[in-house]
């Protein structure tokens, strides 16, 4: 099967996987999307005795058809190695009776990682087919955790830079120290005055200013992106959510064939709807639960059919969620339209110009494999210290979100069907929330004090990513306001 992209905003000619990942944004504002969702290649059995990396391979060629065998391979093999700091890659941990899929053992402790280990390669193997000349510059807005692991990916990659920007005061202390200390001469990390939503919204400004991408091309340059908006991102995810079946499977959990569930902690809507991909592609997934913080929009649309961003922005324990602005959920309502870029525009334009829209009831309809919830800040941390007494297990503060969450779900269904959660990153990365929850009366400013004290409570060695910052130099200290992004990027690329 040859997959082609087209954009969720026009009637465009349909482009290859390379050019998609390449671009990143449709020039009409629009994201792309597959014209169709492959089949899974071949049996959940023979999946199950298959390497992570051979059944990334078995997965992406599907939707990355214009990649050649040797191409995808390398980069897959280039990604998911030594990086990785568990041979499973994404080992799945039983905890009280839910299974944790972990996210977080590359580079920088986050799902990212799993992605962006494989998105320069993916990027920079496009640009040598597509013959692209110009230097690609990689403009992101992070939430904590993207940055980060987008710039571990691309630091002195020949022919990029990357330029990242994140909410000054809305990252975990270990997430700015991670980013800030960032080697690489191609890296460029700026701090602003304002939330994500201003810094994702500004980006895409960015990405649509025709002035600027002449300007850029002028000099050699040319804007692609590394959020979970571009497709490059967007494919390595579904992989993990079918290795997680695999694995049940392999490990005598389930039969093939059987059903479970898949909870995710919610924010840009890319993680779940990399999960709905892999149950479009035929993996036997019951229901979708999208579980949220108290930013909760989206489980707000899930109840209602409305999507309103006009509401208190509020910052949490789990900072890479607090998001009123979910771009990944554009996919999904095109999806919903029928595949139809004129009326899933209108809903993109009334989004714009009040900021919010309603789907149909005939859309709604497609939204019955999904279930929307939310957890407070005092039922995290009481979660994260319930699920501690009880098995000894420590998660962060996002899978804490997707525990809750999850938990309620089953209790309040009696749904026995086994349920995998997304643990979208390591307790190390959010220590001090972490340890708030666990040991409340453990009083510590220092940030490594409290990373020993986790480490003594969990049982699990540090992970290298927390001892490289605990003496690197910072390297990045820009802070600018929320409107002065575009000249920073013209004053950093010297145009």
């Amino acid at each position: 099967m040859n997959v082609l992209y087209k954009s969720t905003r026009s009637d465009m000619e349909p482009i290859t996987a390379s050019k998609a990942i390449l671009t990143g944004l449709s020039s009409d504002g629009g994201l792309f999307v597959p014209t169709e969702v492959p089949s899974l290649p071949c049996s959940l059995k023979e999946m199950s005795e298959m390497s992570y990396q051979e059944l990334a391979y078995q997965i992406m060629s599907q939707f990355l058809s214009d990649y050649t065998e040797e191409e995808l391979r390398g980069c897959i093999e280039r990604a998911y190695d030594v990086k990785f700091d568990d041979p499973a890659i994404a080992p799945l941990r039983e905890a009280d009776g839910v299974y944790y899929l972990e996210l977080f053992h590359g580079a920088t402790i986050a799902f990212k990682d799993m992605a962006l280990s494989i998105l320069p390669h993916l990027m920079t193997t496009a640009a040598k087919k597509n013959n692209l000349e110009n230097e690609i510059v990689i403009l992101t807005a992070t939430s904590g955790d993207t940055g980060k692991a987008a710039m571990a990916g691309f630091a002195d990659v020949p022919g990029t830079s990357i330029i990242v920007f994140y909410p000054k005061d809305g990252v975990s202390k270990v997430q700015e120290k991670q980013m800030v200390t960032q080697r690489g001469e191609n890296t460029a990390v700026v701090a602003i005055k304002g939330n994500f939503d201003d810094a994702q919204n500004r980006v895409k400004a960015m990405f649509n200013d025709q002035e600027l991408a002449k300007e850029l091309a002028d000099k050699g340059y040319q804007f692609s992106s590394a959020n979970s908006i571009n497709i490059g991102r967007l494919v390595p995810q579904i992989v993990y959510y079918v290795y997680a079946y695999a694995t049940l499977l392999k490990n005598g959990k389930i039969a093939e064939g059987d059903e479970i569930n898949i909870t995710v902690p919610t924010g840009n809507f890319g993680n779940i709807l990399a999960a709905y991909y892999a149950r479009q592609m035929g993996l036997p997934v019951k229901t979708l639960v999208c579980a949220s913080n108290e930013n909760k929009v989206l489980y707000d649309f899930f109840a209602s059919g409305n999507y309103n961003k006009n509401r208190p922005f509020i910052l949490t324990s789990s900072p890479s969620m607090d998001i009123l602005i979910s771009s990944n959920l554009e996919r999904l309502i095109y999806h919903l339209c029928g595949n139809d870029p004129v009326k899933n525009k209108e809903f993109m334009t009334a989004l714009v110009s009040g900021g919010e829209y309603t789907i149909t009831e005939e859309m709604r309809e497609g939204l019955k494999c999904f279930v929307g919830g939310f957890a407070t800040e005092e039922e995290n941390f009481a979660g994260i210290k319930a699920l501690y007494e009880k098995s000894g297990y420590v998660i962060d503060t996002h899978t804490g979100i997707a525990n809750v969450v999850c938990r309620r779900f089953m209790d309040d269904n009696k749904d026995c069907t086994p349920m995998v959660v997304a643990s979208t990153a390591s307790p190390f990365k959010f220590s001090r929330a972490v340890m708030g929850a666990i040991a409340p009366d453990l009083q510590e400013e220092d940030d490594f004090k409290l990373i020993d004290e986790l480490t003594k409570a969990s049982g699990v060695k540090e992970p290298n990513a927390i001892t490289d910052i605990r003496t690197a130099p910072v390297r990045h200290n820009m802070v600018v306001d929320k409107d002065d992004m575009k000249a920073a990027v013209k004053e950093i690329l010297g145009l």
